[in-house]
């Protein structure tokens, strides 16, 4: 087993690299900018889509512009060559002896495009060292923007995760109990529809009546704590958390419990019926004893082994429009608003991380698979 994990991780190496390669390459191709951003919130507050295809609007042309971006005639070249040192697309090179500070005002010195495959090794080298750089329009460190947007998806992850498993297992060991019956039927039609319920659907339904929209205001509208919540006592404290979680919570799990119920009943069926088990009730063994001793750790190898990867993709898979609707500045929102200001370090290191971090799950997903069943034995099937 350790040569398997050995494998694994010296593995994560060339996935990450490729991951990166990919997504940068994607880049290059897409429209627009950092710099596009900030000419567009000079030119008049829109966004970089805007500054691309408003060449005919007023003040904004192409012609005589040598610069290469739209938007920026009449703007003072030497601010223009700033900001493409500022955002790592050019450095400046300056005379030798030159002692001063480089810049677009030193005569001494001339701007020099950074080519991409440069951009590239560049960044990669300081994702190396886990220093990931500050966003370009916000001015904090990424990963402390990320630390700052974690309770958020952390909180819709987890509780969705464990309600799901807490909810769907106990569900659908009853249903292959009682499989084919008037339970299992109703059952099975309440969990398809609602998985059939877009989430963000339920959310709003949930506003309307729970959260003053036109019958009950039971729950807060937005956030996940109160104005007053640091003068709270601790039990006051995890009450208002609880409060405030319940809707969006709810929301983000509805259509989870589908998948998980119907998996677990299918591999409990596919067990019930297997002779060992036919065995153990031979032997007189109480049902409770044959389903919960025998049949549970062989049932759940699929679903409890695959925990981790569950977790990570409820987690990270943050939605942007719970969110929204919430007013929960999470992941999602913090993705979503890195993709429309071409926000590079944050999108980068964020897909650096959180890559790593799956690409580690996967391993821990397989080691559940042998701590669930010791006969699994990855390294003699490689």
């Amino acid at each position: 087993m350790g040569a398997y994990i050995l494998r694994r991780i010296l593995l994560i190496i060339p996935t990450l690299i490729g991951i990166m390669i990919l997504n940068f390459a994607l880049t290059q191709f897409v429209p627009g900018g950092p710099i596009e951003q900030v000419l567009a919130r000079i030119d008049g507050g829109g966004d970089s889509i805007q500054a691309i295809s408003g060449a005919g609007d007023a003040g904004i042309g192409q012609q005589g512009n040598d610069t290469g971006y739209v938007g920026a005639q009449g703007l003072d070249p030497g601010f223009l060559a700033e900001l493409e040192v500022q955002f790592g697309f050019a450095r400046f090179v300056c005379e030798p002896g030159f002692s001063g500070r480089p810049s677009a005002r030193a005569t001494e010195c001339v701007k020099e495009l950074i080519p991409a495959w440069e951009r590239f090794f560049i960044m990669m080298g300081n994702y190396i060292r886990f220093d990931f750089g500050e966003s370009h329009f916000r001015s904090i460190g990424v990963l402390d923007l990320v630390w700052e947007k974690l309770p958020v998806s952390l909180t819709l992850g987890l509780w969705s995760t464990l309600i799901a498993y807490a909810i769907s297992i106990p569900l659908g060991i009853r249903k292959a109990v009682r499989d084919g019956s008037r339970f299992d039927t109703w059952t099975s039609g309440v969990i398809i529809a609602a998985y059939a319920i877009p989430g963000f659907l339920f959310a709003i339904l949930l506003l309307v009546l729970f959260a003053g929209g036109s019958y009950f205001r039971w729950f807060p509208l937005r956030g996940l704590t109160s104005d007053n919540f640091d003068q709270l006592s601790m039990i006051g404290k995890v009450l208002d958390y609880l409060w405030h979680i319940t809707l969006p919570v709810l929301a983000s799990t509805i259509s989870s419990f589908a998948t998980l119920t119907l998996l677990t009943k299918n591999s409990f069926l596919d067990e019930i019926k297997k002779q060992y088990v036919m065995t153990a009730r031979a032997k007189g063994l109480p049902e409770n004893s044959v389903l919960y001793g025998h049949v549970f750790r062989n049932a759940m190898l699929i679903v409890i082994a695959g925990f981790p990867a569950l977790f990570l993709s409820v987690f990270f898979g943050s939605s942007l429009i719970i969110e929204t609707i919430f007013s929960l500045d999470g992941l999602g929102q913090l993705g979503f608003r890195a993709a429309v200001e071409r926000d590079y370090p944050v999108i980068f290191g964020t897909l650096f991380f959180f890559g790593l971090i799956g690409l580690v799950v996967g391993i821990l997903s397989d080691l559940m698979y042998v701590w669930v069943d010791p006969r699994i034995d990855f390294e003699r099937r490689g």
